[in-house]
């Protein structure tokens, strides 16, 4: 992923999945608009105690790779799990396949909560 690609500044590498790229709970708030969001955990996990990103579709990690031709487009692919290990595991993924705009929250949605950001519980509309 080319850095003018992403809006991100602050993007460093994930610990554990090589060629993967986190980027700060803070920083996806101040982007969340202009990036596509996709949380990979489960659907009772979407809309349980810890929420989700308003306006994240939920496409759980189980069904990620039938969905990989949906990330093709011009916006960065952030995604998001509980804690960043599963939405990274993902992004590894996506990566192996071809889609180069994509980037791993890291500490997923219990650092987002941490931070005190927004949340909704609705379910998915998509």
């Amino acid at each position: 992923m080319s850095e003018d690609s992403s809006p991100f500044q602050n993007l460093s590498p994930n610990p554990f999945f090589r060629g993967v790229v986190d980027v700060s709970p803070l920083e996806v708030n101040q982007w969340k608009d202009k990036v596509t969001l996709i949380d990979v955990r489960q659907p009772d996990e979407y809309t349980g105690e810890l929420g989700h990103i308003p306006n994240s579709k939920l496409v759980p990690l189980g069904v990620f790779p039938q969905h990989l031709g949906e990330f093709t487009g011009e916006k960065t692919v952030v995604l998001v799990c509980r804690s960043g290990n599963r939405s990274a595991q993902a992004a590894a993924f996506a990566k192996e396949n071809g889609i180069s705009k994509v980037v791993n929250m890291a500490g997923g949605m219990m650092a987002w909560n941490e931070h005190g950001l927004e949340v909704s519980r609705e379910e998915s509309r998509n």
